[in-house]
């Protein structure tokens, strides 16, 4: 069956997101996402296009580009060959590393531009990594602080001509929740990532409010069982994960979030 052909953006502006196949994980450590930005800055000046956002999750990316030259496609491929290499050679692994065709959706009002920013910003929230202020991979701090990678002057002019005006009025926008449903219609984007055991333990442990999550197997049994359950449902984690982290076998972690239990493990 023939691809259906991409939509033209008028403004030339597109949320884009890559994703690893079959949702697997892209990004392994933090050498692997600085690669990435490495090659978001070399692809941006070698074809001319504008970084608005971006989000490095574990299993995707999401971008927010203005293609200044008719040539996003083959950005976006030059990027995704070169990481795809660089990962192949670093975990001894072949074939594809992304899903075959990336996702792209035109922006076309600066209604929807400031929208889709936000969702972009928001995804570590919504993953239940972290407030999208304290998480690094994103493109959220530079508005905030100091741009590198991001055009941030398109954006931040839609709120005010006063740059500081501008970030307040930034920050504020971008803590409130989405209203309106048609322009916020994301549901053929939304993923779940699955968290690093190390993003996972640091979720775990601010949520939980405790430093060490490897000290609970220690706790009265009933404590213990009483604080794993809270972690039921948690979103990007296994059970078997659970277990990893907190140092307990994974079919007690299954029954303690499944009924009561005994004193055991």
């Amino acid at each position: 069956m023939a691809r259906t052909p991409r939509q033209i953006s008028e403004t030339g502006v597109y949320h884009i997101i890559l994703r690893g196949i079959n949702k697997e994980n892209i990004f392994l450590d933090t050498y692997d996402k600085q690669k990435m930005i490495k090659e978001l800055k070399r692809t941006k000046e070698k074809y001319k296009y504008d970084i608005y956002a971006y989000c490095i999750m574990t299993n995707h990316i999401h971008l927010l580009l203005k293609d200044n030259q008719s040539n996003m496609s083959t950005a976006i491929q030059s990027f995704a060959v070169s990481y795809s290499s660089y990962f192949n050679k670093k975990y001894n692994r072949t074939g594809h590393l992304f899903q075959n065709r990336f996702k792209s959706k035109c922006v076309e009002s600066e209604s929807y531009l400031l929208n889709v920013q936000r969702y972009i910003h928001k995804n570590p929230e919504k993953a239940g990594i972290c407030k999208m202020e304290d998480y690094y991979w994103s493109s959220y701090k530079e508005y905030i602080e100091k741009s590198d990678l991001i055009d941030t002057k398109k954006i931040l002019s839609l709120f005010s001509e006063n740059k500081k005006e501008a970030i307040k009025s930034f920050k504020i926008f971008n803590t409130k929740e989405n209203i309106n449903s048609k322009i916020d219609d994301f549901s053929e984007y939304e993923i779940i990532s699955k968290l690093t055991d190390e993003e996972a333990k640091a979720t775990i442990e601010e949520y939980l409010n405790i430093k060490d999550i490897t000290k609970i197997k220690n706790y009265n049994f009933k404590i213990r069982n009483e604080m794993i359950r809270e972690l039921k449902g948690m979103r990007g984690t296994s059970n078997r994960q659970l277990s990893r982290i907190i140092g307990i076998d994974h079919k007690i972690i299954s029954k303690i979030l499944s009924e009561d239990v005994s004193p055991m493990g």
